[in-house]
């Protein structure tokens, strides 16, 4: 397997380090713009350190994938400044904050027969396939309605300031508070939706500010969003994010003959379980305790909880050099990237009074992972 390189060291290439190491990828060099910090993490992990983008780009091999680890406002100029320089490259989310550019980064990476795609990976991962397969094998009947929640508590109290990585790079609070959970969180189920039943038709949702003072950063994005979402397939779901309500990571598919749940959105490894709907006497619920849908074999590379999840963040890369590799195409290609894109920034953007939104992008559904078939 070819390897790849890191440009940004901050607090989620941590993450991506662990990850890296337990996938077995080889990490050919890292750069920052941060002296500072890029020879603390490199002198943490033991890998090579790079002082130019260029030096980067020359130490990359053409088999390789690039990760741009960069913050959100950089994204779209660093995938820029890869694909020109001919490299497959792997985006942190979102692949851009305007849909105009990420657009662009489409085209270009299409007019050079490049490989683009961003974050979330973990619609690669063991519960969100197990997930997908139910749905599949109609374990819950036909789906009719889905809700998920991605509230993770009232953040601006926690101690955000004191938050290090494992090579000790600060949590970035500010910019975390300025992109907003929204663009931060809600991939981790709107790519797990678009896996499982392709293009979202369109989005009706709300977006507002509910706690004014985020330790005092100026331009904070929204803190609360809600939205349906109207596939093609004919399949609606419900998708609520928030810094504000209490933490709630679950997902619900609501089918004909009860309900598939899964509680924990970023551990790879997390329950999905089949509550029945039955009847006792003038009752009707389902079955509280529910049976758990496992999947037959091995699955991929596990990597301990850090912090708040339990994630393999290299599975993203590790598919893109699969793909490369046997030269078929990626999973998370370069229409599921630009598709996740601009339904994220439908709902962050929506405000008060934007109404039904049509998508103007579509994807197919993604093709299962062999071990998940």
């Amino acid at each position: 397997m070819s390897g790849v390189t890191l440009i940004g060291c901050g607090f989620v290439a941590d993450l991506y380090m662990r990850s890296l190491q337990a996938s077995g990828i080889p990490v050919l060099g890292v750069y920052d713009m941060r002296a500072e910090r890029l020879a603390q993490f490199c002198a943490h992990y033991n890998v090579p350190r790079l002082d130019s983008l260029e030096a980067l780009f020359a130490a990359q091999p053409r088999d390789g994938v690039i990760l741009n680890l960069t913050n959100p406002s950089a994204h779209y100029e660093v995938n820029r400044a890869c694909l020109m320089a001919g490299h497959h490259v792997y985006s942190e989310k979102p692949l851009a904050l305007d849909m105009a550019h990420a657009l662009e980064l489409h085209e270009m990476a299409a007019e050079r027969g490049l490989l683009l795609a961003s974050a979330p990976c973990s619609v690669l991962a063991e519960a969100a396939q197990t997930l997908a397969k139910a749905v599949r094998d109609g374990v819950a009947g036909v789906p009719r309605l889905i809700y998920a929640e991605l509230d993770d508590g009232f953040i601006p109290q926690a101690p955000v300031q004191d938050w290090r990585s494992e090579s000790g790079a600060p949590w970035p609070w500010e910019d975390e508070f300025q992109v907003g959970c929204t663009l931060e969180h809600a991939g981790y189920y709107l790519t797990w939706l678009i896996a499982m039943f392709g293009t979202v038709r369109s989005v009706t949702a709300a977006s507002a500010h509910v706690i004014p003072d985020k330790l005092g950063v100026s331009g904070a994005a929204p803190d609360f969003s809600v939205a349906t979402l109207f596939f093609e397939t004919g399949v609606v779901a419900r998708l609520t994010c928030s810094i504000a309500a209490p933490h709630d990571h679950q997902i619900r598919v609501i089918g004909d003959a009860g309900v598939l749940a899964l509680h924990k959105a970023w551990d790879n490894g997390a329950k999905v379980k089949f509550h029945r709907r039955m009847r006792i006497r003038r009752r009707l619920l389902e079955n509280p305790l529910g049976r758990r849908i496992k999947l037959a074999g091995p699955t991929h590379p596990k990597v301990g909880r850090w912090g708040a999840a339990s994630m393999n963040f290299a599975l993203g890369p590790a598919e893109m050099l699969e793909a490369i590799r046997e030269g078929r195409p990626c999973r998370l290609s370069a229409e599921f990237a630009l598709h996740l894109n601009e339904v994220t920034l439908a709902i962050q953007n929506a405000g008060d009074s934007t109404g039904a939104q049509q998508m103007t992008t579509r994807c197919d559904p993604m093709e299962p992972m062999p071990w998940a078939r």
